[in-house]
This record gives structure tokens, sequence and C-alpha cells, in this order.
């Protein structure tokens, strides 16, 4: 069955596993979820914040291919023309096999994501999503200059003599780069999941209704 025929509880249950990569981070900052692909790209967006621990405080844009999505044109402070992220659902951008997509969040510090977008499949009816499968290494904090800016006061904390290095400690409180809690990212995406839930024991209920 092709996917333009699939009835709309069918898409509406189809997954896909996303690892979400910061780019240019060695050692790799990386998170892995499955997503429902019915979600919209202003969903996966919510969904990237949560588990990169970011405060969607910043603009943010996906590219996929040569297109750009992102905010509607009057809330992006004038920036290129894009498509509404509200309006295109991940699955309308996905190719057969892998898609790869960029999402760039803050426009300022440049924080450059690599979505590897694969696994297409029908989802475990017993659980529920999107859903966090894995991850290693801290996000940076918010606000620190980017990937030039973070190593910068990764060096800082690590060195007792460094200049910085009382203000950066007090500023990251008690960062560590290495490790983070999954906790709330787990809370995050059941907040998501919830939502969706309701929508499919709607979609269930006018189906029976319909064959009834």
């Amino acid at each position: 069955m092709n996917r333009t025929s699939k009835s709309a509880a069918e898409s509406f249950n189809e997954i896909a596993t996303i690892r979400i990569e910061l780019v240019d981070t060695d050692p790799l900052i990386w998170r892995a979820v499955e997503v429902p692909t019915s979600i919209t790209l202003k969903a996966l967006h919510d969904i990237i914040q949560a588990v990169m621990g970011w405060f969607d405080c910043h603009l943010w844009e996906f590219t996929v291919a040569t297109r750009k999505y992102g905010l509607p044109m009057d809330e992006d402070w004038g920036t290129e023309p894009r498509f509404e992220a509200s309006k295109v659902r991940l699955r309308d951008v996905l190719a057969p096999g892998k898609t790869i997509i960029d999402y760039l969040y803050d426009f300022g510090d440049s924080w450059e994501h690599r979505l590897t977008v694969s696994g297409v499949r029908q989802g475990d009816s017993a659980l529920s999503y999107p859903r966090y499968i894995g991850g290693e290494r801290n996000s940076p904090p918010e606000d620190c200059g980017g990937i030039p800016g973070f190593y910068e006061l990764l060096d800082a904390i690590a060195d007792p003599d460094h200049p910085n290095h009382t203000d950066m400690v007090e500023w990251l409180d008690d960062y560590d780069p290495e490790t983070f809690d999954d906790l709330p990212i787990k809370y995050a995406l059941g907040r998501i999941a919830n939502q969706r839930n309701a929508v499919r024991a709607r979609l269930a209920k006018k189906k029976e209704g319909q064959s009834g």
C-alpha cells in the first residue's frame, strides 16, 4: 500500500526513527526518538527543543533539500521566505528509505542539527509516541556563543587557572557536559503523546461510527 492510499488512522499510526545530531560537536552530542510521521514540522520543532534541552526562545527553521520551513512570515522578523512549518507534516517531506533534514536553532549562535529520518513503519499500539530512545552528552547552555563559545566555555571551567574560570563555574552552576537528565525529556514527550492519544481516540471513534 502506498503512502497516498493509506487511511487517516493508518497514516496517523505510522512512525519513524529520528537521530538528531548537533553538528560540529566532538564528542558528538546526539539524541534519538521515535515519532509519528503525521506530526507537523512545528511539532517536530517542539520535540527537538524538548530532547535537546533548548528553551525555544530564538528563531528556527528546517531545510529539506532546498526548501525551508519555519514560522509564519509575520513572526520571523523579515527573514527569507519559507513554508509554514505548522502546515506541513513530516510524512510530506520524507523520501523513500532515509531522509536528511537540517534544523537551525538561534540564528545568532547558529546551532545546526542534522536529522536522519529512517525506519518508517507502523507503530506499536501498546506504546505512545513521540518516544525518547537514547542520547549522549549534555547540550550546550543556551546563549553561550555557538559552537566556538561552547568549547571556550568548557576550556574555562576545566582550567582553574583560566581567567574566566570562576565566572563560568558560577554561571553554569551544576552543568555537566558529559551527562544529562532524561526524565524531563520523557515528561515533555509524554505531554505531546497524550495530546496525540486524544486525537487518535477521536479518529477511532469516528471510524467505528462510519462502520456501524
